[in-house]
């Protein structure tokens, strides 16, 4: 429950709901999402991982992967430049 202190705030004169202005929703929301890093995650994804740590490790997996068969496509090309100049 609310402190009784935190209450009594809002009958005070010199709040007057004039003075706030015009009220809008989501006036900063565009701000906030361009300058956080918050994921909101699927549902059907969400429930595959349990916390951040999950999903942090699988996309840390995702990138050496990707990585390690981006080395290998190069190191392929490569050869095959170098046959093919001979």
């Amino acid at each position: 429950m609310a402190k009784e202190s935190e209450l009594n705030d809002w009958g005070r004169p010199e709040y007057k709901r004039a003075d706030l202005g015009e009220l809008v929703r989501g006036k900063y929301a565009k701000r906030i999402r361009e300058s956080t890093n918050v994921v909101v995650l699927d549902p059907q994804v969400a429930k595959v991982f349990p916390n951040d740590k999950a999903v942090n490790e699988a996309l840390r997996r995702l990138i050496r992967s990707t990585r390690s068969k981006l080395k290998v496509r190069k190191s392929k090309s490569k050869t095959t430049e170098k046959r093919r100049a001979s």
